[in-house]
């Protein structure tokens, strides 16, 4: 799905791997460091039907290297939240306009490094830093086209819940529900070590070039180190332990040649690699750059005084999650970010072995406080069970 993105009318959609995107162009934007991109590209898609005041619209944010794909939906493509979102599930898609935007910057169909310039180059190295704030100034132009003036709810992981907590900060009136999930207030100096040994991983690649890569070999190998480092962030050391230990991959054998070079892999550096090969075949590196420097800079207190001052700004209702075993967001930060919201905020636990990714894997058992703090037949004026609920729970 990754690609250039050319020149669109205002509105298109278009059927990438058997998933309808959208994309639509939201005009020149300015940027919070002083870069200026002309012509704004958002890819998108969405589930559900929107309903005549736009009063059931549910922004759901991606990760890092995620895409806009949270659900299956009539596609073939198994989408990152299916068991959350999706007709008689817990974000029920007979009930909510479900709508997942890429951020920008991305590779997924938003402007960003590999999209055509004005003059039809690839903006490579000239692309502009952008942060979480410029993404979501971003992301609320497009919902101005698209007629949706407040978000029902608004939620996201890891780098999805800094763009949902700075859409209930930036935007108060416009986000009525937030959940923020393994993210906290702030990206902190441990987390931006990691990100700033991912970026130059990738710019110390000789085939990185400055970022001028498209046309030739890219920095596969700088990508393919990032992608290592950022995975060992996202899982636990029980669960490599675990899944791994000390043993050898297959017939290889790590003590079995004189000279590094030669020796074979224990399993856990063979996961590693392919790790490192998925995502080399998937993504852009100068996406990865744009993106983890955005990740760098959020701060939803930065130039708003302290974090409670900033906070009070929001008068959504909150959810907020952490994973037990999270070693890249430490479930502190969820417990710091709550503490400083207005009134009592709970935090709710995902408990797993696996760490950072359990976000992913495990939300299914976050599900029941969700539907019961958001998407209870109640919270939006008395909306009735869904007839795909209705089926469910009859059997």
């Amino acid at each position: 799905m990754t690609g250039i993105t050319t020149a669109v009318p205002q509105q298109e959609a278009e059927l990438v791997d058997g998933v309808v995107v959208q994309r639509f162009r939201i005009g020149p934007l300015a940027l919070e460091t002083g870069g200026h991109l002309p012509d704004v590209v958002l890819a998108y898609e969405t589930w559900g039907t929107l309903n005549a005041d736009a009063s059931n619209a549910v922004l759901i944010e991606h990760a890092l290297t995620g895409s806009s794909h949270v659900a299956r939906g009539e596609s073939s493509e198994d989408g990152w939240w299916d068991g959350l979102v999706g007709p008689g599930r817990t974000i029920d898609t007979d009930r909510y306009f479900v709508v997942s935007i890429n951020m920008l910057g991305g590779c997924y169909g938003s402007t960003g490094p590999a999209s055509l310039d004005p003059k039809g180059r690839p903006w490579g190295s000239r692309f502009p830093f952008v942060t979480i704030r410029d993404s979501v100034r971003a992301e609320a132009l497009l919902a101005d086209l698209l007629g949706i003036s407040s978000w029902h709810s608004v939620l996201g992981g890891s780098m999805g819940g800094a763009r949902a907590l700075e859409w209930a900060v930036t935007y108060p009136g416009r986000v009525q529900r937030c959940a923020v999930i393994a993210c906290g207030a702030a990206s902190t100096a441990e987390q931006i070590a990691f990100a700033q040994t991912q970026v130059q991983a990738i710019r110390l690649d000789p085939r990185f070039n400055g970022g001028d890569y498209y046309g030739s070999a890219g920095p596969e190998d700088g990508l393919g180190l990032a992608r290592r480092i950022a995975h060992i962030t996202y899982r636990s050391e029980a669960e490599l332990v675990h899944r791994f230990g000390r043993a050898a991959q297959g017939m290889e054998e790590p003590l079995g040649s004189s000279v590094p070079g030669g020796r074979g892999r224990y399993q856990v550096e063979s996961y590693l690699d392919h790790q490192a090969e998925k995502l080399v075949r998937r993504f852009d590196a100068n996406s990865y750059v744009i993106l983890t420097e955005a990740l760098m800079s959020h701060d939803v207190a930065r130039d708003r005084g302290s974090l409670s001052t900033a906070l009070a700004a929001a008068t959504a209702e909150f959810f907020v999650a952490a994973v037990d075993s999270d070693r890249l967001y430490w479930p502190r930060q969820s417990v710091e970010l709550a503490s400083a919201l207005p009134g009592s905020v709970a935090v709710h636990t995902i408990e797993s072995p696996i760490g950072h990714d359990a976000f992913l894997t495990e939300i299914a058992q976050l599900e029941p406080a969700l539907a019961a703090a958001f998407y209870s037949n109640t919270d939006d004026g008395g909306v009735q069970e869904s007839a795909s609920a209705l089926r469910l729970r009859a059997g």
